[in-house]
C-alpha cells in the first residue's frame, strides 16, 4: 500500500498478528513507517511475520502472548516498552469462530459443545476486554492513544448458524462504543476506539462455510454474493486500508464508529 497516512514514527501492537487480515495490516503499517509489535499465540508464527517485515525495511518484534491471560499481556507489554518505550496504537485482531459453536445439519442448537461457545466468546470479547486493560493503561498515561478493534457484519445482522461469533462480535461494536466512551469521559480526549467491520472474506474460520471440499461455492456462499453488491469477496489489504486510517490524524475526530468494509452488504437488504 503506497498511500502515506503520516504514520511514520508511531508504534502499533497487533494481537492475532499472524491471521489473514492483521498479517496484512501488520505489514501495511510496517511501510507506512510504524514499528509493530506482532502478538501471537505462537510465537514461531510470529517471528516469521516479523522476520519478513524486517527483511522488506520495516521495524516489527515479535511476542508469544495469550490474550486471554492477564500476566501473559502484561509481559509482553514490558517486552514490547523495552524495545520500543511509547506505545501509540492496539490492534485487537485476535479473534474467529469454531466450526463446533455453529449449527449444521449434524450439530443442531440444542447439541452445541458449551466449551466451544465459550471460546468463541472469549477469544472475540474477554481477547479484546482484557488486552485493552492492559495497554490501555500506557494511554492514559501518555495521555494519547489508538484502539481498533475488529468486528463483523453478523454484528449488524445475526447470520445463520453462527449463533456464537454473531454474538460474540455484537459484544465487540458494544464494547467499542461503550470504551470509546470511558476513556473520553474518564482519562483522556485523546484516545479514541473505533472498529472496522469486515464483509466477507475467505478465512480459515469460515472457509468451511463458503466453498466446498472442491472449492466450488456453497448454496451459503452463492447467498452471500448475491447479497453483496460488489458481487465479490473482499480482500485483506481493504480491510487494512480503513484500518491506516482510523489510526491516522485524518480519523483524529472518529470515536466510537464501527466501519463497514463489506462492498455494500450492509446496505443491501436483497430488494
Amino acid at each position: 500500500m503506497n498511500v502515506n497516512f503520516g504514520l511514520a514514527g508511531k508504534t502499533a501492537v497487533i494481537t492475532g498478528g499472524t491471521g489473514v487480515l492483521c498479517s496484512e495490516i501488520a505489514k501495511d503499517l510496517a511501510s507506512n513507517g510504524v514499528r509493530v509489535a506482532i502478538l501471537g499465540h505462537s510465537g514461531d508464527k510470529a517471528k516469521v511475520l516479523a522476520d519478513e517485515i524486517n527483511k522488506n525495511g520495516g521495524i516489527a518484534i515479535a511476542c508469544n502472548a495469550d490474550v486471554l491471560d492477564k500476566k501473559s499481556l502484561l509481559s509482553a507489554r514490558n517486552f514490547v516498552e523495552e524495545n520500543f518505550k511509547n506505545i501509540d496504537i492496539l490492534i485487537n485482531g485476535a479473534g474467529g469462530n469454531k466450526k463446533e459453536a455453529t449449527t449444521s445439519e449434524e450439530n443442531s442448537f440444542f447439541d452445541i459443545d458449551l466449551e466451544s461457545l465459550k471460546w468463541v466468546f472469549n477469544l472475540n470479547v474477554m481477547g479484546a476486554i482484557l488486552t485493552t486493560q492492559v495497554f490501555g493503561e500506557l494511554f492514559v498515561k501518555s495521555k494519547n492513544g489508538c484502539v481498533i478493534n475488529i468486528s463483523s457484519m453478523a454484528a449488524y445482522h445475526p447470520l445463520t448458524r453462527t449463533v456464537a461469533y454473531s454474538g460474540a462480535k455484537a459484544a465487540v461494536s458494544n464494547f467499542t462504543q461503550w470504551m470509546a466512551v470511558h476513556f473520553n469521559q474518564n482519562y483522556c480526549v485523546n484516545i479514541r476506539v473505533n472498529a472496522v467491520a469486515p464483509g466477507f472474506l475467505l478465512t480459515k474460520q469460515n472457509r468451511f462455510l463458503m466453498v466446498d471440499e472442491n472449492g466450488a461455492p456453497t448454496e451459503r456462499g452463492k447467498r452471500v454474493l448475491e447479497k453483496t453488491p460488489m458481487k465479490r469477496y473482499g480482500k485483506p489489504s481493504e480491510i487494512s486500508g480503513a484500518v491506516l486510517w482510523l489510526c491516522s490524524e485524518a480519523a483524529s475526530f472518529v470515536n466510537g464508529a464501527i466501519i463497514p468494509v463489506d462492498g455494500g452488504f450492509s446496505a443491501y437488504w436483497g430488494v
